[in-house]
């Protein structure tokens, strides 16, 4: 089950260096059906890759430094927005790092050795990965964080300590970076591809379900409420919070479906000719997914005011220091 056309096979398939984007068993076996059809590819220039990445990454580094700096941000759900865009800054360095790697080794600035290019693709699929599991458990975390916030919210700061959140945010962490290097070490076992969908799909469930019981509680909630002083009433923080993480949610969904889609295909369909063209377009899916990064910042500042607050702060700080 070799995912790239480079002798290591990984994971995840990179824009790789030989500019191939079709798999090596895929080839070998069904090479000549896919020729026979007339495959869609879509190419895009490492220049997109690059620009991309570079501008996620300083978006989210915005976020990280505004949210140490303001202590009104010093709350768990803030912490785990935090963790968020920690792991969409892992996309966004993972592709930097490689898209350098690339122009440099196409311009004949960089000799890359076998040995190189697997341990680097390893590191990269780590990153790739530990950013996956980690940002669909820090939204399952929010979303958990904002039910309690709404059904318990009396006992909220009782049951949602620091300390705790601290905790919570330790443990994801743990557990997606380990098993993100069992994914790498063990990525010719199918049975790592299944793990990930499940993982995806599950973690949809899981939200799809708070979600729905957060928006039929605050429908029932305005219904009760006399039309006048409803028309005035503006949404709770706890209710603002929970359609902040739907958007969220829904941006993850679109951006990274097609790489989960991917992944089903690999198991369904490993040969087929239609399946084939799909997988030589992975490189869009890469685009998705680097989008995904550059949109988070954007709603996070969007829907909270004192983030955006901060962020243009720090931005007016930077831009008068920088103009001295």
């Amino acid at each position: 089950m070799e995912f790239s056309n480079s002798s290591q096979g990984n994971l995840f398939i990179h824009h790789d260096y030989s500019g191939n984007m079709t798999k090596d068993n895929e080839t070998n076996s069904s090479g000549s059906e896919t020729n026979s059809m007339a495959c869609f590819q879509l190419q895009i220039p490492q220049e997109l890759f690059l620009s991309l990445g570079l501008i996620s990454l300083l978006e989210n580094i915005l976020v990280v430094v505004a949210i140490i700096k303001n202590r009104n941000l010093h709350s768990p759900m803030y912490y785990f927005i935090c963790c968020l865009a920690v792991s969409d800054m892992l996309v966004s360095v993972s592709n930097v790092v490689e898209t350098i790697v690339m122009l440099l080794h196409d311009h004949g600035l960089m000799d890359l050795y076998p040995g190189i290019l697997r341990h680097l693709d390893n590191i990269i699929d780590v990153m790739i990965c530990s950013s996956v599991v980690s940002s669909l458990s820090f939204l399952s975390t929010i979303a958990a964080d904002r039910y309690i916030t709404i059904f318990y919210a009396l006992r909220y700061h009782s049951i949602m300590t620091t300390q705790r959140a601290v905790t919570i945010i330790a443990a994801v962490w743990l557990a997606s970076i380990t098993s993100s290097i069992f994914f790498i070490v063990y990525h010719t076992d199918n049975a790592v591809i299944v793990c990930l969908v499940t993982f995806f799909c599950s973690s949809l469930v899981f939200n799809a379900v708070l979600y729905m019981h957060m928006f039929l509680l605050a429908r029932m909630h305005s219904r009760s409420i006399p039309a006048n002083f409803n028309k005035k009433r503006r949404p709770s923080t706890s209710m603002k919070g929970a359609i902040t993480l739907t958007i969220l949610l829904g941006v993850f969904i679109v951006c990274w479906g097609p790489f989960f889609l991917h992944l089903i295909l690999i198991l369904t369909c490993p040969t087929s000719p239609f399946c084939n063209c799909f997988f030589q377009n992975f490189n869009l899916f890469l685009i998705l997914i680097i989008c995904n990064s550059l949109i988070d910042p954007l709603i996070y500042a969007y829907r909270s005011q004192e983030l955006r607050k901060t962020l243009k702060e720090l931005l007016l700080c930077s831009w008068f220091f920088g103009s001295d």
